[in-house]
């Protein structure tokens, strides 16, 4: 069975149209699927985190970070040296890679750096006033409309 039926979840949800994607997306990720470049993610703070990626032998301009609706995508391509078969031994890989990865809500790309053959991305969640809870006082009558009258800290 590889399609799940989301129907029944999405009759009691609101606006996550985006699990479905994520649930399919994780679905057809392949247990044996390649794992280079290999990486880390740690959280480094309440509502911060880092991505450290190993890409050694790539320059930061054979590097390129993307984000785009909720995916932030992470690629090499390294670019071609004359060698004039100078190595008797090549195991330093540098192939080209594509890593993806899928980003909750309010996440952003704070910064990256390339410090000793890893590559840092830091990200951090800001959640807007807007997205925030609050509280909504219950007017009485017909016409009243609803106020907010406190909000809270998240």
């Amino acid at each position: 069975m590889d399609r799940f039926d989301f129907s029944p979840l999405f009759r009691s949800t609101i606006g996550f149209d985006r699990f479905a994607r994520l649930v399919d997306a994780a679905a057809r990720v392949d247990g044996n699927a390649a794992s280079y470049p290999p990486y880390n993610i740690e959280k480094t703070g309440e509502d911060a985190y880092r991505l450290t990626m190993a890409v050694a032998g790539f320059g930061q301009d054979e590097l390129d970070i993307t984000v785009h609706e909720g995916m932030l995508t992470v690629s090499g391509k390294s670019q071609e040296k004359n060698e004039d078969g100078r190595y008797l031994h090549h195991g330093i890989a540098r192939r080209a890679f594509e890593r993806r990865f899928s980003l909750a809500d309010h996440i952003k790309v704070t910064g990256a750096n390339l410090e000793n053959g890893l590559l840092h991305v830091d990200l951090v969640r800001e959640v807007p006033e807007a997205a925030k809870p609050r509280h909504v006082k219950i007017g009485g009558g017909e016409g009243a409309r609803p106020q907010v009258i406190e909000q809270k800290a998240a």
